[in-house]
């Protein structure tokens, strides 16, 4: 029987009808409309640059510059200098190329948040994006060539405006690497072009992914670095005769984005204002989503299946009350998740896509390719003790190291088909953050050739741990069952250098709009021996790390409220674990209901909610 849903807000969301019926399945496919009035608010501040894809990829840059300014001690002066090289370079004669790329960057004599820049600037102002990478675990040295990065390590980076981007509704292709390519040098490292690719480019772009095409990357117009222990801040202009995108054309926008920019960085409340939740409803509604599984095990089960896994996904709307900003709900982010990357991409016209993932696609050292196999999810233990038990249950599970064996030699083979040597170390371990563990493996390689980037990009994505196994079977079941536009989500999402390139897998992330709410995505992998209620309730734990930076400041509220009001008593506290009396946790659950707080969400936040007898 077939199964659908339909949810309806005003000016938020509607449907597009698709018929799904390859696998015995028909479903409504939806699509959130973002309201007219916020994308004509956005276009009071886009930054005006080029299209890099408009250029012939064939053709070499004329030049590709960097030129370094004097550090000074402060953001406010390295501004004061930006401003003044920026004014000689409008008065001074065009280079003699008809194509090229010049970095201008100002030391700082001190480490300022690149987040907090960002946060400090119009939010009209688009496109805008930030990245913070993580430290690799440590390697195996059988594969290390004393290969190492020519400038200081990178902490994170934020940018608004763009001096060149790169956008198509066509798949990510060849060409489209090379066009962005041919504006990177080894000689200029900071140079970067960040963006993401959607997770399918065959599958039909929803409105709420529009602006972002099949892929959206930027050169940042004006760019903070933020270092160890100091921080650069960056003007970057392009041009291209060929692209009608002259020098001076380049050189006007940026001198029309650099006034408009803020000296001072904000400092970032670390919390989400307090704000009830008006709706929230899963895409899967639970029925929809059992039907799904139970389809896929009837697949996987065969005596000569043409699915082994499939990851499904579910897409959970939250709106609430007052406005949440996106920046502010990454630095909550940024908080939850210690090394984690974290990340946001926000073209004009558009909600910002926002995340904190785990789990690396890929990083590439000049020839050196690092990559990491993550699968399995277990939460984390409220003690030590606990932990590790928890720790050892995911290790013997049989289910979960059949999907991480899946994942893990289907890396090593994309990798052997690339690299000159292939490493594996260690071969099963497992991976702590901050609210769950997976298991994990390192994998290590030597490209023979920097232009294999795009051969390894294209190989690697989507592994097994976001789409599946096969992987095109996989790819179909996914597209043809589930019910919203993936996007971006489980996507690639992160930076191409002239030296190095990182990219990380865009899971645990989220749509936001400021206004608007949020669409937070999470999704698990169904193999043989799943159970769909379990992998449910892996589905709140997954999303959890987004939505109970909302829901455990309305949890605080009402809790602080009713012990105000002395409509609750509790009678003890002991490690984060709050215990109450059967009436007074049926108050809080009442109260929490009034509040449009789902009562099963409210005892997993972040003090545990334990039902005692009356004494």
């Amino acid at each position: 029987m077939a199964v659908g849903t339909r949810h309806s807000t005003v000016q938020f969301m509607e449907l597009e009808s698709l018929s799904l019926m390859k696998y015995g399945l028909s479903y409504r496919k939806q699509s959130v409309h973002f309201s007219n009035t916020c994308r004509q608010r956005y276009t009071q501040r886009c930054s005006m640059s080029m299209n890099g894809c408009q250029g012939d990829p064939t053709v070499p840059i004329g030049t590709v510059e960097t030129r370094s300014l004097p550090a000074v001690s402060s953001l406010s002066l390295a501004m004061e200098l930006l401003n003044s090289a920026i004014s000689d370079m409008i008065k001074s004669d065009p280079p003699p190329y008809n194509s090229g790329i010049i970095r201008l960057e100002v030391p700082i004599e001190a480490q300022f948040e690149a987040l907090e820049w960002l946060q400090a600037q119009n939010h009209l102002f688009l496109p805008r994006c930030f990245f913070s990478g993580r430290r690799p675990p440590t390697v195996a040295s059988e594969v290390c060539i004393n290969e190492t990065s020519s400038h200081t390590k990178l902490v994170s980076v934020a940018g608004v405006g763009s001096a060149v981007f790169f956008t198509h509704l066509r798949p990510f292709s060849l060409d489209d690497w090379r066009a962005i390519r041919r504006f990177l040098s080894k000689k200029c490292p900071l140079i970067r072009a960040y963006g993401a690719i959607r997770f399918d480019a065959t599958t039909t772009i929803a409105s709420e992914w529009s602006a972002f095409g099949s892929f959206y990357f930027m050169v940042p117009q004006v760019e903070f670095d933020e270092l160890e222990g100091s921080s650069i801040i960056a003007a970057t202009i392009a041009w291209d005769n060929a692209a009608s995108w002259t020098y001076q054309r380049a050189i006007d926008a940026l001198g029309a984005t650099i006034w408009q920019l803020s000296s001072v960085p904000m400092t970032v409340e670390k919390k989400i204002p307090y704000s009830h939740i008006v709706a929230n409803t899963h895409v899967p509604d639970k029925a929809s989503w059992d039907h799904a599984v139970k389809r896929a095990l009837q697949i996987i089960s065969r005596n000569d299946p043409v699915l082994i896994k499939v990851v499904l996904a579910r897409s959970t709307r939250v709106v609430t009350a007052a406005d949440i900003d996106p920046l502010t709900w990454l630095t909550c982010l940024k908080v939850e998740g210690q090394n984690e990357y974290q990340f946001c991409l926000q073209p004009p016209h558009s909600p910002a896509f926002i995340g904190n993932t785990p789990e690396q696609l890929f990083h590439r050292d000049r020839l050196i390719i690092s990559t990491e196999a993550l699968a399995g999810t277990r939460v984390r233990g409220g003690s030590e003790l606990l932990d590790l038990k928890i720790e050892q249950d995911l290790l013997s599970s049989a289910k979960d190291h059949n999907e991480f064996a899946i994942v893990r030699e289907w890396i090593r083979r994309r990798l052997e088909a690339v690299c000159s040597s292939v490493l594996i170390e260690p071969k099963k371990a497992v991976r702590k953050f901050r609210r769950v563990q997976h298991l994990n493996a390192q994998l290590r390689g030597r490209l023979q050739a920097e232009d294999d980037e795009f051969k390894i990009l294209s190989s690697m994505h989507p592994t097994p741990a976001v789409c599946g196994y096969p992987t095109e079977d996989a790819r179909d079941f996914i597209s043809e069952t589930e019910m919203f536009d993936r996007g971006m989500y489980a996507g690639p999402v992160g930076w191409f250098g002239g030296e190095e390139s990182e990219f990380a897998v865009g899971i645990r992330s989220a749509l936001v709009e400021k206004g608007l709410g949020a669409l937070i995505y999470a999704g698990t992998g169904i193999v043989e021996g799943s159970d769909s209620s379990l992998e449910w309730e892996e589905l709140e734990l997954k999303t959890s790390q987004v939505s109970l930076i909302i829901l455990s400041y309305a949890i605080r509220h009402a809790f602080c409220y009713l012990v105000r009001e002395e409509l609750v008593y509790p009678l003890s506290r002991n490690d984060n674990i709050i215990f109450f009396s059967a009436a007074s946790f049926c108050r809080l659950q009442q109260f929490t209901k009034l509040m449009k707080l789902e009562a099963p969400l409210l005892t997993r936040g972040q003090s545990r909610i334990i039902n005692q007898n009356e004494k």
